[in-house]
């Protein structure tokens, strides 16, 4: 079972670990070798590390972190939900959405938004995610990727 954690400075090199591999695996095909060189580039400490400030959570298996996931209170936004590629198709991701989701319930926030990779979009939509207009995604490095913004009522 999965049991997630928030997580700590200590994390951000694991967290950054997943995020790389996740994307480096699972978005083969919905965005090019270019991007996503450019978009899993650098270290924990460019910059990726700043996040475990934030509600950022691991999830573990068997004391290994195998999934990340974020709710950003400024924006009421998930964010960096990510999952080793060995460890995808168990329901993982799904798990720490649910976290993330009752997290925001707690703290009476009624809707979350999301930008969905191309590739994650019928994850969030099997998961009650409404959108279908793509957007571009401008990421603190600069880098620009289509996206799908999301959002689901959780309150």
């Amino acid at each position: 079972m999965l049991e997630i954690k928030r997580a700590t400075l200590n994390d951000a090199v694991a967290a950054f670990d997943i995020r790389r591999e996740a994307i480096r695996s699972q978005c083969v095909g919905a965005y090019t070798a270019e991007q996503m060189a450019l978009w899993t580039r650098g270290k924990a400490e460019d910059g990726y590390s700043a996040l475990m400030d934030k509600s950022f959570y691991l999830g573990w298996l068997n004391d290994e972190p195998v999934a990340t996931g974020m709710l950003d209170l400024d924006n009421n936004e998930i964010g960096a939900l990510f999952v080793l590629p060995a460890f995808t198709g168990r329901g993982y991701g799904k798990a720490m959405l649910d976290h993330l989701e009752s997290l925001a319930r707690e703290l009476a926030i009624e809707e979350v938004v999301l930008d969905a990779t191309l590739n994650a979009a019928s994850f969030y939509r099997a998961c009650g995610y409404v959108g279908d207009e793509q957007a571009i995604y401008h990421s603190p490095s600069g880098l620009q990727l289509a996206c799908i913004p999301m959002k689901k009522r959780v309150g």
